[in-house]
């Protein structure tokens, strides 16, 4: 396998490092993750106009650059280093593949307006008994005439408080857990009116998420994405791919936090010396290391296979996801405790960054249900 990156993806990603540098201050991001609209939707318009990551992997017809899974993993790596809150990863690498791969009129149009930076959507997949299993779906659709009637409740739909467009899943055949007879549902939220409700909340790691509720909402025959009860091998993908995303996301916080424990412990001062003379704290912080190391590897183990057979893709993304879920909570925990009771402050950045990596371990399957499946799938 080759790790080295093309010169044009080392240009997207200092471009994008150079911009975080200069525009993304963590203090503002705080605010408006805590008290304001949830994200910054003029630093949403600078990814689409300024550098064009909105559509780095997104196809050229529909104004992207056509990039793939190393181009989203360069993207993802720089925003969790950065910690930004914009929901790159939902919205284009999720949301994104998921409109691809439907096509037809109405997930072109959406998809243009993503990469121009008008949309941000959402994917409502998770429901009150499903757990971690996107294929355990209640909620369904029946046909009315020239419409569908969608009734059900999703739960943690992350952005979807700002989202203008819902991925929503509904049953339009088979039992609750069959995989085939999943549709996959394109809803405007702005016009979603009466039979739509939603409650808002902000997340551990302050993020916006909303439980949904679908009553009777009814919807035009061409907000069908794809062919009718045939949503799952591309949900199964799409569900892989924002694994492997967040994967290099946590890498780049890991690799934030280790830089800044290294950086505190240098000049914490105690019995008169700096505390990173002291060598058990020095083997703790090359413990971190070798724990950030061996999740990049297993990232870039998932990214590469990404576009390998399923087996071979769910083994690689789940062995990775389970590696990095690991190493979330040990450098997080460790930097917290380096750091003593500043740790959790809101203050220093290294309680955001553990709020963060903290939730990572669940996003796309948490790190216990990953490891589940690779033994599952490699069992004799």
């Amino acid at each position: 396998m080759d790790f080295n990156l093309t010169k044009e993806q080392e240009l997207l990603r200092d471009g994008l490092t150079k911009f975080l540098s200069s525009r993304y201050d963590l203090q503002t991001s705080r605010a408006a993750a805590k008290l304001g609209e949830g994200w910054q939707p003029d630093i949403w318009r600078g990814f689409a106009e300024e550098l064009g990551i909105l559509g780095a992997t997104l196809p050229e017809e529909s104004g992207g650059i056509g990039g793939g899974a190393v181009e989203a993993m360069v993207i993802a790596e720089a925003l969790g280093h950065a910690l930004v809150i914009e929901p790159f990863v939902d919205t284009v690498v999720v949301a994104g593949g998921l409109l691809q791969r439907a096509g037809g009129d109405a997930a072109q149009n959406v998809l243009e307006d993503l990469v121009g930076g008008a949309a941000v959507v959402a994917v409502a997949a998770t429901e009150p008994t499903s757990g971690d299993n996107w294929y355990s779906v209640e909620t369904t659709a029946r046909r009315d005439g020239d419409e569908w009637v969608l009734d059900g409740s999703k739960i943690v739909v992350v952005n979807a408080l700002f989202a203008t467009h819902l991925l929503v899943t509904a049953r339009t055949s088979g039992d609750t857990t069959d995989k085939d007879g999943i549709s996959l549902f394109l809803v405007e939220t702005a016009s979603a009116g009466s039979g739509f409700t939603a409650h808002h909340y902000r997340t551990v790691d302050d993020r916006r998420a909303s439980d949904l509720e679908f009553d009777g909402l009814r919807l035009p025959a061409s907000a069908l994405l794809g062919p009718e009860g045939q949503a799952g091998p591309s949900l199964e993908l799409a569900r892989d791919e924002g694994a492997a995303a967040v994967c290099a996301e946590a890498v780049g916080g890991m690799r934030k936090v280790l830089a800044d424990t290294v950086e505190y412990c240098k000049q914490r001062q105690q019995f008169g010396q700096p505390i990173g003379s002291f060598q058990a704290l020095q083997h703790r912080m090359v413990d971190m290391h070798m724990e950030v190391e061996q999740a990049s590897a297993a990232m870039y183990l998932a990214v590469l296979n990404l576009d390998s057979d399923a087996v071979t893709r769910a083994k690689a993304v789940s062995a990775a996801k389970a590696t990095v879920g690991r190493a979330a909570r040990f450098v997080g925990q460790n930097a917290v405790q380096l750091h003593g009771g500043m740790g959790m402050t809101e203050e220093l950045a290294i309680g955001h960054y553990f709020k963060r990596l903290t939730a990572l371990q669940y996003e796309y399957g948490s790190t216990a249900a990953h490891v589940s499946r690779y033994a599952e799938l490699t069992r004799p």
